[in-house]
């Protein structure tokens, strides 16, 4: 937090002009240290809906970037409807799981999504097989890559987001070279402008173009429909290139190829042969022939002879993955290539007596000024000259100026040494730089850093004695839990389980509740999109009647509805609570709990429980959810979503594979949305009593992937070890302590 505070005050001096945020704590400390510095709420915030949005414009956010599965539809409502600004990602890689919501990469390779060091799994092959390890795509045309989305490309519906009233386009660099962002941001930034102007239009180059940088084909994601398998690189994660071709005759003695070119074709070029056998061979284009004739170019439909790879067959397909004239394009709008320097004039003052002065101005009037230490003194030897003086005044190479004029009013016979000189510049140059930016930057009166700023109170009693929470989706594993001793039950807002609860079902659970004299409260999904806001606004109205205990909300867009129900609220795991500021700001919000990121360790939770200002709660058993989606991988491949109505029966298991064999279960909610498992169940019944001294108010199991049976069973061991009546010294095998006692980066 002091790191944060420090740095919160330096982003806000140094003039730049917003931060991303998805961190509430992040939020609440900057509103308090740098309350001029503007926040845009990040994708990783999971804004799904118009709700959502307008609770990040009132927590302090001017600009939203909505979630990458909101569609054209929904996103011209949330325009309408919200008070700020509405980004959306229009270009680059696409999440499978909804940013924010991803912890198969802290789970399975210890880097967390939610904290930007993604490891990227959604890349990796998988398996899609049945309870008993069969293939259930074993007579489907379909790749490995299952989890792996093409990147987005909105060129052919961009219209169509600024008509949304979408104000602000976001495209996905990070990771990539200069020369993709340079390009896809030159391609779209002249789309935009034509859309302006009145006349929009992409030249068939500037597709070619965008392809040609990187691809793993493209798709709009959910802008238009529900896309299936047609949004997925299923055969390949990474940029397959263009084609270009196919070799029309092999000598493999001689490991020469003719290819019939589909595309113009270059020297320097890079080229991907997708061989029959053995995967892909890649070459460098330093020589080629048409007819017989070396060429620096082949023009489309002409034959050229180069050389290639061994393992090439006849009839491969022939990719170019790096285009060298694009390349050399693109190296135009950056670096050295593009560094236009800024013409300025120089005024130099040496009088005998006192100290050298240089005076840079640049065309706008913006001044530096630097002097020398040393007092201009007669010379013994060489007194100064005007060409000795502009060689160490010309001396800009590390600045974006050049002198274009130079003043002198130097007395005769006078010297200052040439170090002194290249000082004066130095200081000159860079008190320019500075009034340059400050003349631009925001007018901000200058943050000052204070450690107390990030002190809280507590205000918080630790808990002698935990109680234990089951979340549950059926009636009867309901009445387990309680009857085998469970203080709080949660009805699950994301169910897994047939048939669904219902109205007289959550009655029934408050009756049995009510005479244990136990809690019970109702959860609410992760994910809500715009067209279930109504339907939501209709179910607090009956769940109001029911009085629960609590609210568990899981979705920022459902929040204030929830509040105005005068129901305690508590806030979910899936709201990414980290550290006591963000804490701090639930509680100003009106939370009476909180559900701890499963992310954290034991030491961080304890640390957390001492300074809370609300009761904690976290989750000791249950496989964690790894990832929520909109994508679905059963639907996709064997369902036939992507024709509109899928054929999958939500009711079947399945599991995602990996390399290892581990079998990752896949769940689907009442709404639709894939739920990704962990292959091991999270359990803490060895450290149970340790994670009770931690002083958190609740212990949750989440069995909603359980059967009602074994779920009684694993609430009553809980039961027994919570109270004191027996201990565990083994976890059950085949289950994890997931991050409580490795941590994640």
């Amino acid at each position: 937090m002091t790191q944060l505070g420090e740095y919160l005050v330096f982003l806000h001096n140094c003039g730049v002009d917003g931060i991303i945020v998805q961190d509430m704590g992040v939020i609440r400390l900057a509103r308090k240290l740098v309350p001029d510095l503007p926040l845009h709420c990040s994708t990783q915030m999971s804004v799904t809906n118009s709700e959502g949005a307008n609770f990040a414009y009132k927590s302090g956010m001017t600009k939203i970037v909505v979630a990458r599965e909101t569609s054209l539809v929904d996103m011209k409502t949330i325009c309408q409807k919200t008070k700020g600004d509405i980004e959306a990602f229009i270009h680059g890689a696409l999440c499978v799981c909804y940013s924010g919501q991803c912890l198969m990469s802290s789970l399975i390779g210890g880097r967390s999504g939610n904290r930007g060091r993604c490891a990227q799994p959604c890349r990796l092959p998988y398996t899609l097989v049945d309870k008993n390890g069969e293939n259930l795509l074993a007579n489907v045309d379909a790749g490995q890559y299952l989890l792996s989305p093409r990147d987005m490309n909105t060129l052919d519906v961009l219209p169509q987001l600024i008509q949304a009233g979408v104000v602000s386009f976001k495209i996905e660099g990070r990771m990539k070279r200069p020369e993709y962002v340079a390009v896809v941001t030159d391609i779209y930034r002249r789309a935009i402008d034509s859309y302006l102007a009145g006349n929009y239009q992409v030249s068939e180059q500037d597709k070619l173009n965008i392809e040609q940088i990187f691809n793993r084909d493209f798709t709009t994601a959910y802008l238009e429909k529900l896309p299936g398998r047609d949004m997925m690189s299923d055969r390949r994660p990474n940029n397959r290139g263009v084609l270009i071709g196919r070799v029309a005759q092999l000598d493999k003695g001689a490991n020469t190829a003719v290819i019939k070119l589909d595309k113009d074709l270059h020297i320097g070029d890079g080229l991907e042969f997708w061989v029959s056998v053995g995967g892909r061979v890649g070459t460098e284009l330093n020589r080629m022939t048409v007819n017989g004739k070396e060429v620096d170019t082949a023009a489309r439909g002409s034959k050229v002879e180069i050389s290639v790879p061994r393992g090439v067959r006849l009839n491969d397909r022939v990719f170019r993955t790096n285009d060298a004239q694009l390349m050399a394009y693109a190296g135009k709008f950056y670096g050295e290539h593009n560094k236009t320097r800024l013409p300025i004039k120089a005024e130099v003052t040496a009088h005998l007596g006192q100290p050298l002065q240089v005076v840079l101005t640049d065309a706008d009037g913006n001044v530096g000024t630097g002097a020398t230490d040393f007092i201009v003194e007669k010379a013994r030897k060489h007194a100064l000259d005007e060409a000795a003086i502009r060689k160490q005044v010309d001396r800009l190479g590390t600045t974006e100026f050049s002198l274009q004029d130079l003043i002198l009013q130097v007395d005769e016979g006078v010297m200052v040494p040439m170090s002194e000189i290249n000082e004066a510049r130095r200081k000159a140059a860079e008190e320019l730089t500075a009034n340059r930016l400050a003349a631009i930057g925001p007018n901000r009166k200058q943050a000052v850093w204070q450690q107390e700023s990030i002190v809280l109170p507590r205000n918080h009693t630790l808990n002698k004695h935990a109680q234990l929470s089951v979340e549950v989706d059926t009636l009867a594993k309901g009445q387990k839990a309680l009857g085998e001793g469970a203080d709080v039950l949660i009805l699950a807002g994301d169910s897994f389980s047939l048939p669904l609860i219902k109205q007289e079902d959550i009655q029934a659970l408050k009756q049995m509740a009510a005479d244990k004299n136990k809690q019970w409260g109702i959860a609410t999904p992760r994910i809500v999109e715009e067209k279930q806001l109504a339907f939501f606004q209709k179910q607090f109205a009956l769940w109001r009647e029911l009085q629960p205990d609590f609210f568990l909300i899981a979705n920022n867009g459902l929040w204030e509805m929830a509040k105005a129900t005068g129901i305690a609220l508590w806030g979910d795991f899936g709201l990414n609570t980290y550290n006591s500021q963000a804490l701090t700001f639930w509680q100003e919000n009106g939370a009476q709990g909180m559900t701890l990121s499963p992310e954290l360790t034991m030491k961080q939770v304890e640390a957390l429980v001492q300074s809370s200002p609300v009761p904690l709660e976290c989750l000791v058993e249950g496989p964690i959810e790894m990832m929520v989606s909109k994508y679905c991988v059963e639907g996709s491949f064997l369902g036939n979503l992507a024709g509109g109505k899928c054929a999958w029966h939500c009711n079947k298991e399945a599991f995602l594979q990996d390399r290892k064999n581990e079998a990752f279960p896949l769940k689907h909610d009442q709404f639709g949305y894939m739920h990704v498992l962990n292959s091991h169940s999270l359990s803490m019944i060895t450290s149970a009593k340790a994670v009770e001294k931690l002083g958190v108010k609740r212990m949750r199991i989440d069995g909603r992937s359980l059967d009602a049976m074994t779920l009684a069973a694993t609430v009553g061991m809980y039961r027994q070890v919570l109270d004191g009546d027996t201990t565990i010294e083994e976890n059950p095998p085949g289950t994890t302590r997931g991050h409580y006692f490795r941590g994640v980066l």
